[in-house]
């Protein structure tokens, strides 16, 4: 009877670890405030890398041109989701301090 209560408290033990475990790779606030400041802060990174991938996907003129399209458009989104996810950082919104823009940061793949 005894083994069946202590293999029971470790079996309860060990399920709450994992759950435990899972949280701390959660996004939380504090994870979303620093993603907003980056991407506030390197949202400019998008232009020259949309041009330089761009061209190096296709060829220099289209770099020059849809890159530089593309880079700008980025620029505006990439920013404008730092300001947004600095703001709203202490409401879980999206759902669990989800990222808004993927990838998270302009050098994430």
């Amino acid at each position: 009877m005894q083994k069946g209560i202590k293999l029971l408290v470790v079996c309860l033990v060990v399920v709450s670890m994992m759950g435990m475990a899972t949280q701390c790779y959660a996004q939380d606030p504090a994870k979303k405030l620093g993603r907003g400041l980056a991407n506030i802060l390197t949202g400019w990174v998008e232009l020259p890398k949309n041009i330089y991938d761009t061209s190096v996907e296709e060829n220099v003129l289209s770099g020059i041109t849809m890159g530089l399209a593309k880079g700008v458009g980025m620029t505006i989104v990439r920013t404008g989701a730092g300001v947004y996810e600095t703001v709203t950082f202490p409401f879980p919104i999206p759902e669990d301090y989800q990222p808004v823009l993927e990838p998270e940061f302009v050098f994430s793949e």
